[in-house]
């Protein structure tokens, strides 16, 4: 078994093999981008430079166009972008105009406000599904959604069509249920379990862990605060 909690290497096709490389840290800063040109749409902005582009994402110019080269160079000098056409492209390098079916294991206090969460809907993720194993909450509603019984979720991500699943799990339980979706036949998991789950080869594996990223946070925090205010 292999661990693929690090980052992917290549953003991928329809056809499953790499469409073309990107680095990790590229495919994260196009988020940033099409975050930023999602607003600008509603805005009624039809075009952006690359600088306030960058501004809007937080990173510079010089980064941005080489982060855009990866999908190909869409800008004009002098003139811009196109907001839709590059959010069109950018969205089709990391996938997202494909039909994504979500769902989440776990409807504890993490995985009922995943479920409520109405940006995923705008980002082209459909949440289908949630489970539970505690028959005191199976069949309870979660926003649109009746949490299922974690006994039948095989059953319910064939009939929902799922091809994406989120772990709210606790650790003891992670890599069972891990198993059980990669059986099942989902190849794209998202974790918020506290513990590192292993999976074959082929399967994307994506960790998210709270307690890790504060900890990066109070790195950087204190490089950037005055020695007497760490006393």
């Amino acid at each position: 078994m292999t661990s693929l909690d690090s980052s992917p290497e290549a953003v991928r096709g329809d056809s499953g093999t790499a469409a073309k490389q990107i680095p990790p840290a590229a495919v994260a800063r196009l988020t940033l981008y099409l975050r930023a040109l999602t607003t600008m749409l509603a805005e009624g902005v039809d075009r952006v430079s690359s600088e306030s582009l960058a501004e809007a994402s937080g990173v510079s110019s010089a980064t941005l166009r080489k982060d855009l080269s990866h999908v190909g160079s869409y800008g004009t000098r002098g003139v811009g972008y196109e907001v839709q056409y590059l959010s069109r492209h950018i969205s089709a390098a990391l996938g997202l105009t494909k039909d994504w079916k979500v769902a989440i294991v776990g409807a504890g206090n993490l995985g009922k406000a995943l479920a409520r969460y109405g940006g995923f809907e705008s980002r082209g993720f459909d949440v289908v599904a949630i489970f539970d194993a505690d028959q005191m909450i199976v069949g309870n509603e979660v926003g649109w959604l009746r949490v299922s019984d974690a006994a039948d979720m095989e059953a319910v991500l064939q009939r929902t069509g799922a091809n994406m699943v989120v772990l709210a799990l606790p650790a003891a339980v992670a890599q069972s249920v891990c198993d059980r979706v990669v059986a099942a036949g989902v190849r794209s998991i998202l974790s918020f379990a506290p513990v590192m789950l292993q999976v074959p080869p082929g399967v994307n594996l994506r960790k998210v862990d709270m307690a890790t990223e504060l900890q990066i946070l109070a790195y950087h925090a204190q490089r950037t605060q005055a020695p007497e205010e760490l006393e």
